[in-house]
């Protein structure tokens, strides 16, 4: 018996971007550079544990927008095309550096690495990831968990409770369709969560769930092991509390591990460094320049000035050393952890995926140096929270506090004054979608179904809570923007085809066409009773 168990959470998740009226979309790539950077190098990782039979653990999150994109053939077909661009590029630059010794080297890992992505889409899964993390999560090693149906904050829609349910019913639905059965977690979109919550989760079937550390210390009752074990619900959902620590070591922008001087230099890109018209085949057809993926320097210091050549060897052997480093501090609190409570720890460390591989290059390395060392320590060892919730089936009943694990740890990211005008529209628009499905409860004309279902899929498309936190960032501000516009818009639209009987069924057909996520869904899970009993026991002492 260790005398600790950690698991490691992924959050694996982008906002549903596919636009087939569009050749090339920029904001499509950010699926292609997760897939090239962070989902193939994960899948990589898993497959060489398996073959070096290393006993590893992960729980990760896919979210219904991200399984759906990783699922469609048009996003595939572009994706293959970038990846084939990729590789083009890649020979050019092994060309271009060859008497750049310090250059070359790395242009040549690029090539190594898009050919490896290449074989893997193509060759191992036949253009569907998704198969890959089915296979792994029926050996059992991998525990697959989903996310609201369009990653909404959950908290600031809590004044229309069927508006919340169908988040999490239409998540349900689509994992069945993807992964064979119904899911055992949920990871609440930003980690949000507001007491009451759990039994919309409970009603799904959902056993599992995650919060910031305050979610657990500031519960209505005093938790009597921390973040270290976690609190049943009063529905009976266990409410899973991130350790700080562990989190604070990969995190922090000052003293986390990705931040190291070894490590790639993420901003600094061929897609912006290298001549115009080089570069031109390669980055938007608009001509405005993109990141590549093709990054030549290390971190070395802050600043982008004075930056040393990248070197993948010291940056493999750093991943090694602080994966060291993080199982070695793990045990250490293990063994003081184990020491105070009457079982054993959970350390529950969760970051977004996409961090490993795409914002810390060596990221995907640095979790496999970790599994292994961790097979070769008795200490501690990883774990799923299933895992632990069957092992500890007892456990104190309390109920976690309204939190996030966003900025000040609440809503204020989601509402504040750069994004604050969306909600009334999308309140508006919940209330007015529940009371079609209320007025259409029985519906059997086969057009005004398509209707009702298109209007949730709008509705939910809005909802995502990616538009109000690009709102908050800067970023794509007029994206953001517009996509909640247009899927208020269209929802709008197609509330008044379904309350004066005017049907168009060309305007209908053309967003399925464009909004076409979600193909198994109803309408009715927009019903006020539409919650189904889940069958979760509540455990308690």
């Amino acid at each position: 018996m260790p005398l600790g168990y950690h698991s490691l959470v992924l959050h694996a998740h982008l906002p549903y971007i596919r636009h087939p009226e569009y050749e090339d979309f920029m904001e499509e790539d950010w699926l292609y550079e997760a897939i090239t950077e962070t989902y193939i190098p994960l899948i990589r990782m898993m497959e060489r544990l398996n073959q070096d039979g290393v006993d590893w653990r992960l729980t990760m999150s896919l979210t219904p927008p991200l399984c759906e994109m990783l699922n469609d053939e048009l996003l595939q077909s572009r994706y293959l095309r970038h990846i084939e661009l990729l590789m083009e590029l890649a020979e050019k630059e092994v060309f271009r550096t060859q008497f750049e010794p310090a250059f070359n080297s790395t242009a040549r890992m690029y090539l190594r690495k898009f050919r490896e992505c290449h074989e893997v889409f193509v060759d191992h899964y036949r253009c569907n990831l998704l198969t890959a993390f089915r296979n792994f999560q029926n050996d059992g090693k991998l525990e697959i968990i989903t996310c609201g149906a369009t990653h909404g904050f959950l908290p600031l829609m809590e004044t229309n409770r069927a508006a919340v349910r169908a988040q999490v019913l239409v998540a349900r639905d689509n994992y069945a369709r993807h992964f064979g059965r119904g899911p055992r977690g949920i990871w609440n979109g930003e980690c949000g969560f507001f007491p009451g919550l759990d039994s919309i989760l409970a009603e799904a079937g959902i056993r599992f769930f995650f919060v910031d550390a305050h979610g657990i210390l500031y519960a209505d009752k005093r938790p009597k092991y921390g973040v270290y074990a976690p609190l049943y619900c009063p529905s009976g959902v266990a409410a899973f509390g991130r350790d700080l620590e562990s989190s604070k070591q990969v995190w922090s922008a000052n003293e986390g591990y990705p931040g190291d001087p070894v490590y790639r230099e993420f901003y600094r890109d061929i897609g912006f460094d290298l001549d115009f018209e080089y570069i031109q085949p390669y980055i938007h057809e608009s001509g405005i320049r993109v990141n590549t993926g093709i990054k030549y320097y290390r971190i070395t210091k802050p600043g982008m000035e004075g930056k040393e050549p990248y070197n993948e060897g010291w940056a493999t052997g750093k991943a090694y050393e602080h994966a060291g480093n993080f199982v070695f501090n793990r045990e250490h609190q293990a063994r003081y952890l184990s020491g105070l409570l009457d079982r054993t720890p959970l350390i529950l460390s969760p970051y977004d995926a996409e961090l490993f591989g795409h914002w810390w290059y060596e990221g995907p390395t640095f979790i496999e140096a970790m599994f292994r060392k961790m097979h070769e320590v008795d200490t501690i060892k990883p774990i799923t929270p299933m895992e632990y919730l069957d092992k500890y089936p007892v456990n104190q009943t309390a109920m976690p506090s309204f939190s996030s694990w966003g900025y000040k740890g609440y809503s204020e990211v989601w509402l504040e004054g750069s994004n604050d005008w969306i909600y009334r529209h999308l309140l508006e628009c919940a209330d007015r979608m529940v009371d079609l499905a209320q007025r259409h409860r029985n519906e059997n004309d086969g057009m005004r179904v398509r209707a009702l279902n298109q209007a949730a899929r709008e509705l939910l498309l809005a909802q995502s809570s990616d538009w109000a936190f690009i709102m908050k960032t800067g970023t794509v501000v007029s994206y953001a923007e517009r996509r909640t516009r247009e899927h208020v818009l269209r929802f709008l639209d197609l509330n008044h085809m379904l309350d004066s009987g005017m049907m168009d069924e060309n305007k209908l057909g053309e967003l399925e066409w464009k909004d076409n996520i979600f193909p198994e869904i109803n309408y009715r899970h927009y019903l006020p009773d539409a919650g189904q009993s889940g069958g979760t026991t509540q455990v308690v002492w």
